[in-house]
């Protein structure tokens, strides 16, 4: 074996080491504030408010569930838990459903202007989220739905289908043409081939796009305190939970127990749909 070789070899376990380190650090660095949060979600208030997290490792150990208690049980929060379903669950469903029947268009099907229109989509990515909230507000208005769940999931409809589109028009451009080809030799029609080609076999896209809309729209404030306003009785638990903050700035302990009981739901989603997310994602960037 040549002395270039053996070098090559060595240099290549360094930078492999190397590159597990830098990650590992990364690792830490995310992770470290997150155990903290956790650690104090169970801690009491005077612990929290004069004392460091890592205390809390050594014994005496002084944990409690009353912050989670407080956090479960306040007045309303069972029906903003609700709410946030019947607003997650359209603000999810209709943006992909949308988006899954326009990116077989864009990626299939030939009409006049296909990839002017296509550009002008996805080049809507770039208006900021805030340039849109007043003509919005006002359009809502002037029909009649402000304040409702509908002016929200239009809202958020908007907001995620440049996205949708991009990734599914691209992810659905690289399935095979040859069986798009002989489904209409068969005599299939673009709804056939739509709903037992395409769909079928566009599911890690579709599912890895889910997480994604369903993440944006359970964590979101802005967007949801914009279009219901004062109507607390449809205010999700982001708006419900950012209340336990009173105007003095009391009871901010509590929001560490608010933090985990808010991603209890966003975590499980992903957990059940992760094997489809690096596949869906990567496939849909960088094809089509």
């Amino acid at each position: 074996m040549t002395t270039e070789v053996v070098g090559a070899k060595r240099g290549f376990r360094i930078g492999r080491w190397a590159l597990h380190l830098v990650i590992a650090i990364i690792l830490i660095m995310w992770l470290v504030p997150t155990i903290g949060t956790l650690i104090n979600s169970f801690r009491t208030e005077t612990a929290v408010r004069f004392d460091g997290w890592w205390n809390a490792l050594a014994p005496p150990y002084d944990f409690t569930l009353e912050s989670y208690r407080h956090v479960l049980t306040r007045q309303g929060m069972g029906d903003a838990f609700i709410n946030s379903l019947i607003i997650t669950i359209p603000g999810t469903i209709i943006p992909i459903a949308v988006a899954s029947f326009a990116a077989y268009a864009f990626a299939w099907m030939k009409f006049p202007f296909r990839n002017v229109l296509f550009v002008i989509v996805v080049g809507l990515l770039v208006v900021p989220l805030q340039m849109t909230f007043v003509p919005l507000q006002i359009l809502f208005r002037d029909a009649g739905i402000a304040g409702s769940f509908l002016a929200v999931w239009l809202a958020h409809t908007g907001f995620g289908l440049p996205f949708a589109l991009f990734l599914l028009r691209n992810y659905m451009g690289s399935l095979p043409s040859a069986v798009f080809e002989s489904a209409a030799i068969d005599g299939a029609s673009e709804m056939t081939a739509f709903f037992r080609l395409a769909l079928p076999m566009s599911v890690p896209a579709l599912a890895s796009l889910a997480i994604f809309q369903f993440l944006w729209v359970w964590n979101d404030l802005l967007v949801a305190l914009i279009f219901l306003g004062p109507n607390i009785p449809n205010h999700p638990m982001t708006i419900t939970l950012a209340g336990l903050v009173n105007s003095l700035g009391g009871e901010w302990h509590f929001l560490t127990a608010a933090a985990f009981v808010q991603m209890a739901l966003p975590v499980t989603v992903f957990l059940l749909l992760q094997r489809y997310f690096a596949s869906g994602l990567l496939a849909g960037a960088v094809k089509g």
